[in-house]
């Protein structure tokens, strides 16, 4: 069989043993699969920790790509990650490897593994509105309203970020808005077979307090201390990770710091169970107990006819 756009995709919550199941599997198949990180996080240099990034040790014994893309300063969107997760799965393909993708931002898996038509930027576009969005508000929501009724139905008058960018995405691009999220509601034959571990959400809770705890112990605090203290800071959308986002507030605001961690630790939870919803939509998904199960029929997928990207 050819390796030629062989893949398969390993999904589920955060903490769910997703990670070290696809490292443990690629070890094993050295020189013949390499891992595609499908993470909205990991492209952040210097955020390892709290992003359960792969160690160095893991990244020299295994080939990982899609880390450290940009800087923590940067914004980054999904067309970005879109961009370099097909060139560097054709880079896999290249070198006669196979790939596979592991990860739990159902968002950006889904620009990948269904290679969604996904809206551009339009800078110029954005910085008149950005302008007008801090008086006229109303007025933007209404242009919305005419324009991609659709679009502004789907969210509050008063969210200034979604309006701009429905209206940013239908008048640069002259396509309403609400025309690129239907590839989100729908799902079409699979091109990448998709497998899930299944997580008992009690040991899973148990999991991620513990592992936070853990993260904090080898240095979390002042990884967030130093990237809040470079220049650039942290962007918008590197701001949203889950944990640094708490940490920051103890590092800028002065809040107390049990409290962040611990705030910390439940937002994790709360973002398990909103992966898992987003991945029990898709029917698409296969769901194992049992890891071993999880790895046989992942080398299947990869040694078989199931493997190929079909397009």
């Amino acid at each position: 069989m050819s390796t030629r756009d062989v893949a398969v995709a390993l999904v589920g919550p955060t903490a769910s043993g997703k990670s070290a199941l696809a490292h443990s599997l690629a070890f094993e198949q050295l020189d013949h699969v390499e891992i595609l990180a499908v993470d909205a996080m990991t492209v952040y240099r210097g955020m390892d920790l709290a992003t359960a990034k792969p160690t160095r040790t893991e990244r020299s014994d295994v080939s990982y790509h899609l880390l450290d893309l940009v800087e923590p300063s940067d914004e980054f969107t999904v067309a970005q990650f879109q961009r370099a997760a097909h060139a560097a799965a054709a880079d896999v393909w290249g070198a006669g490897h196979k790939v596979l993708y592991v990860g739990g931002t159902g968002l950006y898996g889904r620009a990948v593994l269904d290679d969604l038509a996904l809206p551009g930027q339009y800078p110029h576009v954005r910085t008149l509105l950005d302008e007008r969005a801090h008086d006229e508000l109303p007025a933007l929501y209404a242009e919305l309203e005419a324009l991609d009724p659709l679009a502004a139905s789907r969210m509050e008058a008063t969210n200034a970020r979604r309006i701009v960018r429905a209206l940013e995405v239908t008048l640069g691009a002259g396509r309403p808005f609400s025309s690129y999220g239907e590839g989100l509601t729908t799902y079409g034959p699979a091109r990448v077979v998709q497998v899930a571990l299944q997580s008992d959400f009690e040991q899973l809770d148990l999991r991620i307090a513990a592992r936070f705890r853990s993260w904090m112990d080898q240095g979390l605090l002042e990884e967030v201390t130093a990237l809040a203290g470079t220049p650039g800071g942290l962007s918008r959308t590197a701001r949203q990770a889950v944990g640094y986002r708490e940490l920051l507030r103890h590092v800028e605001e002065g809040a107390e710091l049990e409290a962040c961690v611990e705030d910390a630790i439940i937002q994790s939870r709360r973002l398990a169970r909103r992966q898992r919803s987003w991945f029990l939509r898709d029917p698409r998904i296969e769901w194992f107990d049992e890891p071993e199960l999880a790895r046989a029929r992942l080398l299947a997928v990869l040694n078989g006819p199931d493997g190929f990207v079909r397009d």
